[in-house]
């Protein structure tokens, strides 16, 4: 759902930018995006990161969930070169399943939806 908090996150693609909500007064950048800071209380704002970041961990889907989604595909967690606990769950395009490995360099690119781009990433060669 996209609400005040998630906004960003979720329309900041139409400007090629991956935002992100930082707090200023920990430094430290939260995701999912959430209003306050949950570990100093502070305030947060969202703010552009890099885009680049590593595969955490991968696994294959083959579960029909939603027959408009064809299977199989990558469910992939990057962690984002920001933060070292600053995490993702997404999926690894433009990138054969059997090139997917834990530590793989990948980059941010969006798919859009209507008014929404969604954050997927691919290897940082594939460009």
């Amino acid at each position: 759902m996209v609400d005040d908090a998630t906004r960003p996150f979720w329309t900041g693609g139409a400007d090629g930018q991956l935002l992100i909500r930082h707090c200023a007064r920990c430094d430290r950048w939260i995701h999912p995006p959430v209003e306050i800071c949950a570990v100093c209380g502070g305030a947060l704002e969202p703010r552009p990161v890099s885009g680049h970041g590593t595969v955490f961990s991968w696994t294959i889907n083959e579960q029909p969930f939603d027959p408009q989604v064809p299977t199989p595909y990558n469910i992939a967690i990057v962690v984002l070169d920001e933060q070292d606990d600053l995490r993702l769950i997404t999926n690894i395009v433009n990138c054969p399943d059997e090139r997917l490995e834990i530590g793989l360099a990948v980059q941010v690119l969006f798919e859009r939806h209507a008014d929404v781009y969604v954050p997927l990433f691919e290897p940082t060669d594939a460009t």
